[in-house]
């Protein structure tokens, strides 16, 4: 089968689209307003970049309603948020945090999970994740959809301060992803976690182009 998207509407009962790019990341990202409101929110738009240095992105659409996100507005005012990595163990979690709620509403509250405080700026991150990333806002680029809904603001951001808890790295100084069990998005309304990885080296490349070495600090 084929068809345009632009043109026509699937063929199938549910669209493929978010079925066939798989499996995404989770940008489950906290942040705070200027006025102290705490958020926390999982987007599966959510992609690193670059590594020299490292940057991140993710892309929010909008509400049916036109308005923005509140992570977009938080990231834009305050010029911080944190990516917390979400795992198979707070799959409940990172599901609640996804409701819609009222601003004023504390999704950490909410999804039962506890807190701590990024050291570069006052937003919250949750103690429970292995790993975070405090990342400082760079810029925001819009796309224009054919709705609502189907606009997006894509955030940019730089990754200033990366915590890993030592529980989960290895004796060589890796991430344990199987013990980790990172928590992917997949279509529909299904999700997977890492289980097993496999390593496969590109024929002649270094070991710096592997594992991101060239331009880290010595």
């Amino acid at each position: 089968m084929k068809y345009d998207p632009a043109l026509e509407r699937s063929p199938l009962p549910y669209s493929p689209f978010k079925s066939c790019t798989v499996p995404r990341p989770i940008g489950w990202l906290s942040s705070i307003s200027p006025d102290g409101v705490e958020n926390l929110a999982p987007y599966s738009q959510w992609q690193n970049l670059t590594f020299d240095p490292p940057m991140v992105m993710f892309s929010a659409n909008q509400y049916p309603d036109g308005r923005r996100k509140d992570t977009v507005l938080n990231a834009e005012q305050t010029g911080w948020f944190v990516w917390n990595m979400a795992t198979y163990d707070l799959r409940e979690a990172v599901n609640i945090s996804a409701m819609a709620l009222p601003f004023e509403e504390n999704e950490f509250d909410r999804a039962g999970i506890s807190k701590r405080y990024a050291e570069l700026s006052p937003t919250p991150m949750v103690a429970e994740s292995p790993v975070h990333f405090e990342c400082k806002y760079l810029s925001t680029h819009r796309m224009t959809g054919n709705s609502n809904v189907g606009t997006i603001d894509i955030v940019f951001a730089q990754v200033e301060r990366i915590h890993i808890n030592d529980e989960v790295l290895t004796p060589d100084g890796r991430l344990d992803i199987p013990k980790i069990r990172p928590l992917a998005r997949m279509g529909y309304h299904d999700y997977t976690s890492i289980t097993e990885t496999f390593e496969m080296k590109i024929p002649q490349a270094s070991d710096d182009e592997a594992y991101g070495l060239a331009g880290q600090p010595a």
